[in-house]
């Protein structure tokens, strides 16, 4: 079980903006370090010829942690995730359960199936008192993935969340920011709060073709209405 966040070195935000660079292959989903979040680009050298993409590198930061038993606030039981719907982006995907490995990292999803999410299953599930943590990938060496076009929501806009126990989580938008790997202010993204919260996360920013891996994170924070 991860333990409860350190204080960041501080929560500087990076202004939000795209860049673009030659394809590559983007295994973009999150890499929840003990002492570090990252989310992870391909192994492959990118190429110049195929899509532009988005995503990012690797914050100082620590694992969520699973919400106080006294939490208080608007929330549901606990119950697993099935389903996460974004009407405003067109996503339609199903979850898969995300551990933390052997190596202290986040598994993050399969990266054969671009339509596919997935959530810290030891940490609070979407709906819970407590922040929930939902990562997907931002595309593939051929195609857009589940989370392309993440960075087109804005504060209002609502997703749900059907669940396992057959109720449906939603949630408004509060903000979508992006955050540089060496700034990244991991008690605001994954300290505890008595509100049921969710962040969705992926990859954002320019591509380091030295490093073969992105320069931002970008994330979006909701809470349940």
């Amino acid at each position: 079980m991860p333990a409860q966040p350190s204080s960041p070195a501080d929560d500087e935000q990076v202004p939000s903006g795209q860049g673009s660079h030659g394809g590559m292959i983007v295994l973009c989903a999150v890499a929840l370090l003990i002492l570090t979040v990252r989310l992870i680009g391909g192994d492959d050298t990118p190429s110049d010829t195929s899509r532009p993409a988005h995503a990012p590198p690797a914050p100082h930061a620590t694992a969520p942690a699973t919400p106080g038993p006294h939490a208080a606030g608007r929330h549901l039981p606990r119950s697993k995730p099935v389903r996460l719907l974004i009407p405003k982006i067109s996503v339609d995907a199903p979850f898969t359960d995300l551990a933390i490995g052997p190596n202290g990292q986040l598994e993050p999803p399969p990266a054969h199936d671009v339509n596919l999410v997935g959530w810290h299953a030891k940490g609070a599930s979407p709906g819970e008192a407590g922040t929930s943590i939902i990562a997907g990938h931002v595309d593939t060496a051929t195609s857009p993935a589940v989370f392309a076009e993440l960075g087109a929501l804005q504060k209002g806009d609502v997703f749900h969340v059907e669940r396992a126990d057959g109720r449906t989580a939603s949630f408004v938008v509060d903000s979508v920011e992006m955050f540089a790997k060496d700034r990244f202010p991991s008690r605001r993204v994954y300290g505890d709060t008595p509100q049921a919260q969710v962040r969705l996360i992926t990859c954002a920013g320019d591509y380091d073709r030295t490093v073969k891996d992105y320069t931002d994170n970008l994330v979006v924070f909701a809470h349940l209405t």
